[in-house]
């Protein structure tokens, strides 16, 4: 919920690559959150054990430790359920983060394999000249082989008479 909001939000870099070096820093950062809250349920998992709450509540005196007991094992539970329900929030924006890199990397191999707009004036501008002296040549072909169509025909045509 924090990771995706926030990662959201952000103002969009001007090239894929910048994109991609982004996404790795907070698949990073997520990451991070994500062992940290790991850590912690495996810290409540062990605490939640009976002989170690008993331990934990060895030097507090009561006349019911049974309902101390159960008290304290209710505040790991719920303890531990926050925990696990923020992990699965931090595992989904790991996924979304993790599917976004791979979106990023393709649009970064296509920015490179695409050419720069200096190249593109420079292709544009070799095109147009070859394709203005195609059109010369083109042209100036079909017209001499008008011409000599014509001849060929015009000589016939006095052969014939």
């Amino acid at each position: 919920m924090f990771a995706a909001n926030g990662y959201a939000q952000e103002a969009q870099p001007a090239t894929a690559a910048e994109s991609l070096e982004k996404l790795r820093a907070q698949l990073l950062d997520v990451q991070a959150k994500e062992e940290e809250l790991r850590e912690r349920a495996r810290q409540l998992e062990e605490s939640l054990k009976p002989e170690n709450i008993e331990h934990s509540l060895a030097g507090v005196g009561s006349t019911r430790p049974e309902e101390l007991r159960e008290y304290r094992r209710r505040q790991l539970t719920k303890e531990r359920d926050g925990v696990l329900a923020q992990l699965k929030v931090v595992e989904t924006s790991r996924q979304r983060l993790e599917t976004a890199i791979l979106n990023a990397q393709g649009r970064a191999y296509q920015e490179s394999a695409r050419p720069t707009p200096v190249e593109q004036l420079q292709l544009v501008t070799v095109s147009s000249v070859w394709g203005y002296r195609w059109l010369m040549f083109g042209g100036g072909g079909v017209a001499a082989l008008a011409l000599a169509g014509g001849v060929l025909f015009y000589r016939r045509k006095i052969r014939l008479r």
